[in-house]
């Protein structure tokens, strides 16, 4: 199969059916073998029954549907470990992406060969204050943080090589950071398209300014993981090992002079000092016994399911 299409969505069934008609053209012009892959992410409208009856209408057009709402993440999960195709590419539902960017995206992995190309919408058409020069200081966080030189990570239109999606994990809301994701996983070959954003057709957007701090706080996560995600003990364990050896310096320094230098009988515990050396001491230990727990819960980890699926359509 050329193309797996993954279109994770929430409540959009307005525009699924012009989404799919749009697709279908642009994959049949290019003769492309291909399916489409809904994730519908705990809808409450009818999003569910447009899909069923596209998969009539198309055995290409697949589903999968939530109990609830899990989130993107948990959706694009879901649909990279159903897609099957060589190149796999990813969009909203929203109809802002244009399904006439596919065969170039397909292009760009499947005869440039390119790991990952991540869309990047130059001209927008969401509120300045809203969504704009947010997304401009999240994206140069990430630029900073995690050294891969996008304009815009958060871009739903994406394109993978197959062993892109079924190595990296999303989960959480690290869907922003799919890009870090390979390049953490070894895909460093990592590309950037501008992309056709269009003006949202129906309904209003899912998201609000509370994700761009939930974008700067998985931020801070992906760069802990990226760095020390496998040995905890080497951040964890080196700040506790720190901390414990200043206050036992400090003890020690304390007992010593209470011994030897100190003839004015006035206690240890009255001395600003000691309370140094034992919050050195006691957070010292804390620390590396977070750093050792880390390493028992790395070794012991098991996979656990993050949603449960209703209905699928094969």
């Amino acid at each position: 199969m050329d193309i797996s299409i993954v279109i994770p969505l929430l409540n959009e069934e307005e525009s699924l059916t012009e989404l799919y008609n749009w697709i279908y053209q642009v994959v049949h012009k290019e003769e492309y073998t291909y399916e489409i892959i809904f994730i519908d992410d705990g809808s409450t409208d009818q999003s569910w029954d447009t899909i069923t009856t596209l998969s009539k209408q198309d055995p290409a057009v697949k589903g999968i549907r939530f109990l609830k709402n899990y989130g993107k993440s948990q959706a694009l999960h879901a649909g990279f470990a159903k897609a099957e195709g060589n190149v796999v590419i990813t969009m909203d539902a929203d109809l802002q992406d244009n399904p006439e960017e596919i065969p170039e995206l397909y292009r760009l992995i499947a005869t440039d060969g390119y790991d990952l190309i991540s869309g990047w919408k130059k001209k927008r058409y969401d509120s300045v204050i809203a969504k704009n020069l947010p997304s401009k200081l999240f994206n140069a966080a990430a630029r900073a943080t995690s050294g891969v030189q996008l304009n815009d990570f958060n871009c739903g239109l994406k394109a993978y090589k197959k062993k892109v999606v079924k190595h990296i994990d999303v989960h959480g809301e690290m869907h922003r950071y799919i890009p870090v994701l390979a390049k953490n996983a070894g895909f460093s070959n990592i590309g950037e398209k501008v992309v056709l954003h269009q003006a949202r057709k129906y309904g209003t957007t899912k998201f609000g300014m509370n994700r761009f701090i939930n974008g700067f706080l998985d931020l801070i996560t992906i760069w802990f993981m990226s760095h020390f995600g496998k040995r905890p003990m080497h951040f964890f364990g080196l700040i506790g090992t720190l901390l414990f050896m200043i206050g036992f310096i400090c003890a020690t320094y304390l007992g010593i002079d209470k011994l030897f230098i100190d003839t004015s009988g006035r206690l240890i515990a009255q001395r600003p000092e000691f309370y140094i050396a034992l919050t050195a001491m006691v957070l010292g230990t804390q620390f590396f016994l977070a750093g050792f727990i880390g390493e028992i819960i790395l070794t012991t980890k098991r996979d656990k399911q993050r949603y449960h699926i209703a209905t699928t359509i094969h």
